[in-house]
C-alpha cells in the first residue's frame, strides 16, 4: 500500500486511532448506519432486475487492455443477487484485503463474548513487527498494549501491518483459517501464501453484511472503518463524492486490489484482484474505472430518488 512516512502523516493517523478508542469508551460508535443508505434494506424496493451480460462484457474487455498481466473480478447486484465473475476463481496476492475477513473474525469473537472491545494485547516486537504500512512499527514499543478496537480500526482504516499481526496472534492463525473456510472462502493461504480469489473477497464482504445484520453496532464499526480508510482512490475513484464506498484497498510493488461495497440507490459487490501492474497507480486508476462502469450500470435500473 501507499505509505508516507511523514511525520504529520504519522499524528494524523494515531489521532484518528485515539479518536476512536475514545468514542468507543464514551458509547459513541462512529456516524454512518446502514440503515439510513441508499438502497437498504437491499430487497425493500422492488426495481427490475437487468441482463448482465452486457456489463460483464464491458468489464471485461476493460480489463483485456493489458493494464495487469492477470486479474480476476467479482460483481454481486445485492437486490436481486444475481453475479458473475471474470477469472473469479483465479488464485492471486491478496495483500491487505485479507484483513477483511481477519477483523471481521475478530469482531465475531467479540460478539459471542469471547473478548471485549477495549481487552488490551502487548506488543511483542518479536513476533509482531511487520514493515509496510502502517504507524505502529514506528511509535510501538515492546510491551505497549492496545485495545482490540484500536488494532481493529488501525488494519482496515490505516492498513497497519503490526495492528494486524498483534489480531492474528491474538485470534490464532489455525482459528482465522477454519473462520476464512467457514465463511465460504476457497484459497485460503494455500501452502502458506497469502492468495486469495475475487469471489473469496465477495463471499467475506457478504458475510460482513450478514454480521451487521445480527450484531448492529459491531457490524456498524466495522464498516465505518472500511467506508473511511485512508486510502480512497481504487472503487470510489470515479464515483460520485457522496456515494459511500466501504472497501479494502490492498497493494504490493505489481498488485493492485480493491474489495468494496458500493452503496448507491442500487448497491452492488465488486471485488478485482490485478497482478502484474506497471505500478500500484496506474492498477488502483484501471480498478475506479471498472468500478465506474459498474456504477453508471446499477443507475440505469436503480429506483428512483426518495423511493
Amino acid at each position: 500500500m501507499r505509505w508516507a512516512a511523514s511525520g504529520l502523516v504519522l499524528a494524523l493517523a494515531l489521532a484518528l486511532a485515539w479518536a476512536v478508542g475514545a468514542a468507543v469508551s464514551q458509547g459513541r460508535v462512529g456516524p454512518s448506519d446502514l440503515a439510513s443508505l441508499p438502497g437498504w434494506p437491499f430487497a425493500a424496493v422492488p426495481c427490475p432486475t437487468p441482463d448482465y451480460g452486457p456489463l460483464e462484457e464491458q468489464l471485461r474487455r476493460q480489463l483485456a487492455r493489458g493494464v495487469a498481466r492477470e486479474y480476476g473480478l467479482y460483481f454481486v447486484d445485492l437486490p436481486s443477487g444475481r453475479s458473475f465473475g471474470i477469472y473469479a476463481d483465479r488464485p492471486l496476492p491478496a495483500a491487505s484485503v485479507v484483513k477483511i475477513p481477519i477483523v471481521l473474525g475478530l469482531y465475531q469473537q467479540i460478539a459471542r463474548g469471547e473478548a471485549t472491545l477495549d481487552q488490551r494485547v502487548a506488543y511483542d516486537a518479536r513476533r509482531d513487527y511487520e514493515g509496510g504500512d502502517g504507524v505502529l512499527r514506528f511509535t510501538a514499543r515492546n510491551g505497549d498494549a492496545f485495545a482490540l478496537r484500536v488494532l481493529a480500526k488501525m488494519a482496515i482504516s490505516v492498513s497497519d501491518n503490526v495492528a494486524t499481526q498483534m489480531i492474528i496472534r491474538h485470534l490464532g492463525r489455525g482459528r482465522i483459517v477454519q473462520y476464512m473456510r467457514a465463511l465460504g472462502g476457497r484459497c485460503v493461504y494455500p501452502g502458506g501464501e497469502n492468495l486469495s480469489t475475487a469471489r473469496d473477497a465477495a463471499t467475506y464482504l457478504q458475510a460482513a453484511l450478514d454480521f451487521q445484520a445480527r450484531y448492529p453496532v459491531l457490524g456498524r464499526l466495522f464498516f465505518d472503518d472500511l467506508a473511511y480508510s485512508i486510502y480512497h482512490v481504487g472503487l470510489p475513484g470515479e464515483l460520485p463524492p457522496d456515494v459511500v464506498v466501504a472497501h479494502k484497498e490492498g497493494s504490493l510493488e505489481d498488485v493492485a486490489n480493491d474489495a468494496g461495497i458500493v452503496f448507491c440507490r442500487r448497491p452492488f459487490i465488486l471485488t478485482v484482484f490485478l497482478h502484474g501492474v506497471p505500478g500500484e497507480d496506474a492498477g488502483f486508476r484501471h480498478i475506479a474505472r471498472l468500478a465506474r462502469l459498474a456504477y453508471d450500470y446499477q443507475m440505469r435500473y436503480a429506483p428512483a430518488p426518495g423511493r
